[in-house]
């Protein structure tokens, strides 16, 4: 019935209600500004200078403008756009506001968000904000661990939600078919709202307080010198400002582009569509929105209308070519009923009223997407003063709010409140901005948004990009690979795979889990972790993050004492973990120097840091250049040995005296491994056991490891994945950047304060802060709980990370990575605890305190008891004879980092 109706379909005309000669004050329904005949505002001229200029008066744009004017900066902002402002149509927009995101600072920006929305709402400005709520479907059980997940996570991040069974959900909305669901979510705090009407009301406010709106105004170049942003030459002339924000948009990566060098903002369009029916008699204004996730489609009320849509698993790319058009008009596209075919499906599958419905149209309006299917936010690693608010998707309303606060803190105070390292634009390289590259990647993205987030998903798209020498053996000794930064990295690996028929090689995997239970992985993990504690595992580090950093004179070492929190100056061939604090004290940066020489250091950091360290280590070195920084990652093959029997391994290849009296812990030396020279070969292994990490020129990488390989045989040397590694660290209660830390953790909250120099000659970033923490006690720590008896690893959910933590049946804080301890037989998490009054203020957290409690995790809605240290627990070792020699310092340093007292 549905398909006859549609090959006889007429498509009505928006309707549009009071309209007014006042584009500002219009109230539209349905209203489309690019093709409004509005009269067009007051020409307003370009000013010759200002503080900040902002590219974009889409509602992003203005909700910048709106913090940075209540900030005091509202005179000192002018808003740039090429057509008019809010040049958006209401049947391209979902409006949805949904609170619960994938990432923590999506989720508080979206709170925020919904927060000020209400707050103009008050004072008489109209947002379209509804809180009608939303209704989240689960039709597996799967999709219900999900669900229940999301409950168990709301309490540490204050969302009101419940878990509703499939009667429950109908009553909620009755519009649904619930035969075939297993349960839903309910949040009665998220509702919709209107692109349109916000960005008029945000407009008006901003207008008051002094910012300037140029519309027509097209941004061609933004010019920079020294590497800091000058002026913006435009279509109406030349503006000089100090800071630039790309509010763009769908065209955010061209605008890019139109800088030197090109600030990169990986985004590509994909074609998004919007099914709108005509008005339908008695539909509930207050009908949530309903989220369909399995469906991969989701429906919202407006303004007696039914309005779909939905994330289709296989997107289609838009404007493969390149070529973006420069109008909100040629943006669009005609619609493709085939490829909308699989979502509409869905949609009367779910909604099975929608078959007597009559279509006003089907809207193709493409949107942009990031690779990694996040937004991209702060400010650009190619130039100072350059930020970006772009990549918001189809949700741009529920982001507009947050990221317009966040990034006007960044431009007026120089930081943000909110950690925003998930988001920030520098956790890309080079390679992401590569236009191949996100063609094929933004098939992928916006299926995402609706699939199962199984722990340690992995993209299918864009594989196989960086690749160390040694990866084609790797895949003939079984690697399954993931990916980090483009990097291609063992898992683990299954030698059992057997060959391919038509090559003779085994086929490249990539790694899975799919199940949010027991994985199919673990027995392979567990022989890989038992071969690095009782002989040799052998590892690919490859990519690490790798700087070289010199200098004639001693300027390097006081670059390094001034950024980092730990005493640099150490004996030539040693080695220290540090962290680059920022003035808060937080983490910028976690890394180990190695001394090579009396003014020359090689920096190991995080493979996400690659781009993000960098930045900060740059833009804090001395101007005048007598300080070199190089990023060698590509340079060197780094090659893990780990295990007790690492040393009688290395002894046969190179030729010098390996024992702790030449060569003890935590030094480095550069020595010959079999007929290669110039090995830069560290005594240490970054997750607590025994061996040597070999940093190896690319040149030699297949050389060095088939010596490993052969020599180790007798040793029972087995290859070992990343997930082994992080077994072994985990269970050793190490702490790892981007996991565990980021920019908002200080040392003294993670065990680290032995790490801080307070007496050192030069101040380092962060000092202060430190002190003042040290003074007052920090108010949260770092802690390992291992679950207890009640808790099967068999059979029960396995906790993935930001599982809640309660202290005696209250919520204290949340875990951040979790894993099985195979020494211990149990399931470890990781994470920080608080100490709130009965306000919930948080208090001291000392060790008293932590020790004195019982406590849960709550995994998917049940609650297991476990155990708490403040240092890692006792592992017997195969080999104590070799613990107690000359690896003694690799224990004492562990529980050191673990336990320091001084928090």
């Amino acid at each position: 019935m549905f398909r006859k109706r549609l090959s006889s379909l007429t498509f009505a005309s928006p309707l549009c209600k009071g309209k007014t000669t006042n584009l500002r004050s219009a109230q539209t329904v349905g209203y489309d500004a690019s093709n409004s005949q509005e009269k067009e505002s007051a020409n307003v001229c370009l000013p010759k200078s200002t503080k900040v200029v902002i590219c974009g008066a889409g509602v992003q744009g203005v909700a910048v403008a709106y913090h940075l004017a209540k900030m005091g900066w509202g005179k000192q902002t002018v808003i740039l756009d090429q057509g008019k402002l809010g040049n958006v149509s209401s049947w391209l927009s979902s409006g949805l506001i949904g609170m619960f995101k994938p990432s923590r600072p999506e989720t508080k920006l979206a709170q925020y968000s919904i927060k000020l929305y209400k707050e103009m709402e008050a004072a008489g400005l109209e947002t379209g904000w509804k809180q009608c709520g939303s209704l989240l479907l689960a039709r597996t059980s799967d999709r219900m661990t999900v669900l229940k997940r999301m409950k168990a996570l709301s309490r540490s991040r204050n969302v009101d939600c419940d878990v509703v069974t499939p009667e429950e959900a109908h009553k909620l909305c009755p519009l649904i078919s619930v035969d075939d669901l297993k349960g839903g979510l309910w949040i009665p705090g998220d509702g919709v709202g209107d692109p349109y009407k916000l960005c008029l009301s945000l407009a008006s406010a901003v207008e008051k307080e002094g910012v300037t709106i140029v519309e027509n105004c097209a941004v061609q170049r933004v010019i920079n010198e020294g590497g800091k942003v000058v002026a913006v030459d435009t279509s109406k002339g030349l503006i000089e400002c100090d800071y630039f924000v790309n509010c763009g948009g769908f065209w955010a990566r061209k605008i890019g582009q139109m800088s030197e060098p090109f600030v990169k903002v990986p985004l590509h369009p994909c074609e998004h569509y919007y099914l709108h029916t005509k008005p339908i008699p008695g539909l509930d204004p207050m009908t949530p929105v309903v989220r369909d996730q399995d469906g991969h489609i989701y429906f919202r009320e407006n303004e007696g209308r039914l309005m779909t849509g939905g994330f289709e698993p296989v997107a289609k790319p838009a404007f493969e070519d390149g070529n973006i058009p420069d109008s909100f008009e040629r943006r669009r596209l005609p619609e493709d009923w085939d490829h909308f075919h699989i979502l509409l499906e869905e949609l009367l599958h779910r909604v099975p009223s929608l078959k007597d419905a009559v279509l006003e149209k089907l809207c193709n309006g493409p949107e942009a997407f990031s690779p990694d299917c996040k937004w991209i936010v702060g400010e650009a690693p190619e130039i100072q003063n350059y930020f970006v608010a772009a990549g918001m998707k189809t949700v741009g309303i529920a982001a507009a709010g947050g990221v317009g606060k966040v990034t006007a803190d960044w431009i007026v105070n120089g930081y943000s409140e909110i950690d925003m390292y998930e988001l920030d634009i520098r956790r890309f390289l080079g390679l992401h901005n590569n236009r191949k590259f996100l063609r094929d990647r933004v098939r992928e993205v916006p299926g995402i948004h609706y699939q199962i987030a199984f722990p340690f998903w992995e993209f299918k798209t864009g594989r196989n990009l960086r690749m160390s020498p040694i990866y084609p053996n790797l895949k003939e000794a079984g690697a399954v690979f993931g990916q980090v930064m483009g990097y291609e990295r063992p898992s683990w690996f299954d030698p059992s795979e057997e060959y391919d028929e038509v090559d003779g090689t085994r086929p490249y995997r990539i790694a899975y889990t799919n199940t949010f239970s027991k994985p199919p992985w673990f027995d392979i993990v567990k022989e890989e972790y038992s071969a690095c504690r009782e002989a040799v595992g052998l590892s690919d580090f490859s990519s690490f993050t790798k700087f070289d950093l010199w200098s004639r004179g001693t300027e390097v070492v006081d670059s390094l004492q001034y950024l980092c929190s730990n005493d640099v100056d150490i004996p030539i061939g040693g080695i220290i973990h540090t962290g680059m604090q920022n003035k808060l004290g937080g983490y910028e940066n976690d890394c180990s120097l190695a001394r090579l020489a009396e003014n020359h250091y090689m920096l190991i950091a995080p493979t996400i840091q690659q781009t993000r360290c960098k930045v900060w280590i740059q833009r804090h070195l001395p101007s005048d250049g007598s300080v070199v920084l190089s990023d060698v990652t590509s340079m060197y093959t780094a090659i893990c040995i780990m295990g007790p029997l690492t040393r009688a391994l290395l002894s046969e290849l190179a030729d010098v005296d390996l024992s702790p009296k030449y060569f003890p812990f935590f030094t480095f030396k550069k020595l010959d491994v079999g007929l290669a020279s110039g090995i830069r070969v560290m005594n240490l292994t970054h997750t607590g056991e025994l061996g040597y990490v070999l940093y190896i020129p690319n040149e030699y990488a297949l050389h060095v490891y088939a010596g490993l390989i052969d020599v180790g045989k007798k040793y029972g040397l087995r290859h070992a994945g990343y997930y082994a590694m992080r077994a072994l660290r985990i269970e050793k209660f190490y702490a790892f950047w981007g996991q565990d830390i980021d920019s908002s953790t200080t040392p003294l909250e993670c065990g680290r304060a032995f790490r801080v120099k307070f007496n050192k000659d030069i101040d380092f970033i962060g000092k202060e802060a430190l002190l003042q923490q040290r003074k007052e006690g920090v108010k949260r720590m770092y802690i390992q709980l291992i679950l207890q008896d009640d808790y099967d690893h068999e059979v029960d959910i396995w906790p993935s990370g930001w599982e809640t933590i309660y202290r005696n049946g209250k919520h204290v804080g949340v875990t951040t990575t979790t894993g099985y301890g195979f020494t211990l037989g149990r399931q470890i998490c990781l994470g920080f605890i608080q100490n709130f009054d009965k306000n919930g203020k948080p208090q001291e957290v000392t060790n008293e305190y932590v020790m004195s409690g019982d406590y849960e995790v709550d995994i998917a809605g049940i609650r297991y008891s476990a155990k708490v240290n403040l240092h890692s627990p006792n592992l017997p070792t195969k080999y104590p004879e070799l613990e107690k020699g000359r690896y003694m310092a690799t224990r004492e340093v562990a529980q050191r980092q673990a336990h320091s007292n001084v928090r």
